[in-house]
């Protein structure tokens, strides 16, 4: 299958790429540069630097591949960036059958012991333009799949390094995020990537699918698996340190199992949890 991916030069979309490669897929990675272009030449895909701003653009890589994965993201402007890329697949896919695969994020659904892709979104206010270009995405015509990644973890990367390598207090202690009890449902960055190409491959759209892998550990579980002493913070200087939006998606307490991805195409988490890398 040609596979047009963006996002190849990010944490999730690092892994993705290697993945869709080692199962025997041709990749066009859409870029921002001729340096990224380079990269992802160097790492057996084919680098198309397109103008994000520019929908017809990308809309006319889009029609040119059998599949699409969308992990590129703008920290300037994610909705109006989402909503393009949506718009753009949209565009370039709808009525082909052709599959696409968004990026959404857990915390769109909020707290929650036992989430499943089913329930109702309460995102915080960090993500919560994420239902609106879902819901465009739903009016279309498109074989659609919206993966939810949990908390990524892998290769030194993701939020978690962000707590263990996080500030301490005057006693040396590592500060926790909160308190700490709250939960995180987390997931392997490289298994995470076995799960965007199982849904790409199996063709027809399946909604919205939780990207975790039912390891759901408590934040103070995570720093403590470092082998660093913690103290709680108080929530209040949570937000102050991380700031209100950023703060209050740290703080939900979410568990999941990640039952619905287990049943596409065989998938299975097999790398280590987020514990278990820590503790080694």
């Amino acid at each position: 299958m040609h596979v047009l991916l963006t996002g190849a030069t990010g944490y999730i979309g690092s892994s993705v790429l290697p993945a869709l490669i080692a199962h025997g897929h041709t990749v066009t990675a859409a870029v921002r540069s001729d340096e990224k272009a380079r990269a992802v030449g160097g790492r057996g895909a084919t680098g198309a630097v397109v103008d994000f701003q520019d929908g017809g653009a990308l809309a006319r890589l889009m029609a040119e591949a059998d599949g699409v994965i969308h992990l590129a993201s703008d920290g300037d402007d994610p909705e109006g960036f989402d909503r393009r890329v949506a718009q753009a697949a949209i565009d370039a896919l709808g009525g082909t059958g052709k599959p696409y695969v968004h990026t959404g994020g857990v915390w769109i659904y909020g707290a929650g012991d036992a989430i499943e892709e089913t329930d109702p979104m309460d995102p915080p206010a960090l993500t919560a333009w994420r239902p609106g270009v879902i819901e465009l995405l739903e009016t279309a015509d498109l074989p659609l799949t919206v993966v939810h990644p949990g908390i990524v973890h892998g290769g030194g990367g993701g939020i978690a390094s962000m707590l263990v390598d996080g500030p301490k207090d005057d006693a040396g202690r590592t500060l926790l995020i909160g308190d700490g009890r709250q939960h995180w449902t987390t997931v392997h960055v490289d298994d995470l990537a076995e799960l965007y190409v199982a849904v790409l491959e199996a063709g027809s759209g399946f909604g919205s699918v939780l990207g975790v892998s039912g390891d759901n550990p408590a934040v103070a579980e995570i720093a403590a698996a470092s082998g660093a002493e913690t103290a709680p913070e108080e929530p209040q200087a949570t937000r102050q340190r991380l700031g209100d939006a950023f703060a209050e998606a740290l703080l939900l307490d979410q568990r999941a199992t990640g039952e619905k991805a287990r049943s596409i195409g065989g998938w299975r988490p097999t790398r280590p949890s987020l514990l278990e890398e820590l503790r080694g």
